[in-house]
């Protein structure tokens, strides 16, 4: 417990910093290409069309899910993809990346991916804003469901700060680890539903179930319930409990080795 609440100190005593260098971090990035910032939406956008060339109107043929048009559904899913994959891989390789500067000066390490997860949201809120007004376009109106979504976008960062932090001490100590996750996202795409409904698969019963224990499945979901205005968060007591045990382990293993190791950082590289 003392590890957590040395690593969630840091990220509050460094928030300012944390917002700071993300903000520079968004700029070094597109700082040498024409359209610079532009990119940040341009690319997801040219994504989503292939995806909705593909999956759309290919493999689904356009018919409609949950009673909403395939695109709006999908959009709805593949924005939070788009964020969490980025920040995934983003924050498993912060500290790497970083190693050399932090190794000079005295700094907190474990603001890196927080750091990347925060940068990421400059992508992220214009594609929201993009899912919203499509929303409203095709003449789907706010409702109390809507104020869910603070929920679970509380809940998408919350894991991806867990795990982040996780997965960024364990690239340090075993450089394959990013590469073998970079590979385990390309699968987790498929079962967590940003492009289409497990439920609708003809898939086992018993597969179903475990597929929707999945982390990433409940926050694009929970985003689903909440915009498309399809169900409450405590319908579903059980997943959520699970979801957050899950967060709260990879919380507490990331925070231990994270302190254990952290010293020693620059031996590993």
């Amino acid at each position: 417990m003392k590890e957590i609440i040395a690593v969630l100190k840091e990220q509050i005593q460094h928030s300012g910093m944390i917002f700071r260098m993300s903000r520079y971090e968004d700029k070094a990035t597109y700082q040498s290409h024409y359209l610079g910032l532009a990119w940040q939406i341009l690319n997801p956008a040219i994504q989503i069309g292939i995806y909705y060339l593909v999956f759309g109107l290919g493999v689904n043929n356009n018919r409609q899910v949950d009673g909403f048009p395939f695109i709006i559904w999908m959009l709805v899913g593949i924005t939070a993809w788009f964020y969490i994959s980025s920040s995934v891989l983003g924050a498993s390789n912060s500290i790497h990346r970083q190693v050399g500067m932090v190794a000079k000066m005295k700094f907190p390490v474990s603001i890196l991916p927080t750091i990347n997860i925060v940068s990421n949201l400059s992508s992220y809120i214009p594609m929201v804003a993009i899912v919203v007004g499509s929303l409203l376009f095709t003449g789907n109106t706010p409702t109390i469901y809507w104020l869910q979504y603070f929920y679970y976008f509380f809940c998408m960062v919350s894991f991806l700060f867990a795990y982040g932090v996780l997965n960024a001490t364990i690239t340090v100590l075993v450089r394959d680890y990013h590469i073998f996750l970079q590979s385990v996202l390309r699968l987790l795409f498929y079962v967590s539903g940003p492009i289409w409904d497990i439920n609708n698969r003809n898939m086992p019963v018993w597969l179903v179930k475990i597929l929707r224990l999945n982390p990433f499945y409940y926050i694009i979901e929970g985003f689903r319930d909440s915009l498309l205005s399809r169900a409450w968060v405590w319908e579903k007591t059980t997943y959520t409990l699970i979801f957050w045990c899950l967060t709260l382990m990879l919380l507490i293993l990331g925070s231990h080795l994270h302190m254990k190791f952290r010293a020693r950082f620059v031996d590993y590289i």
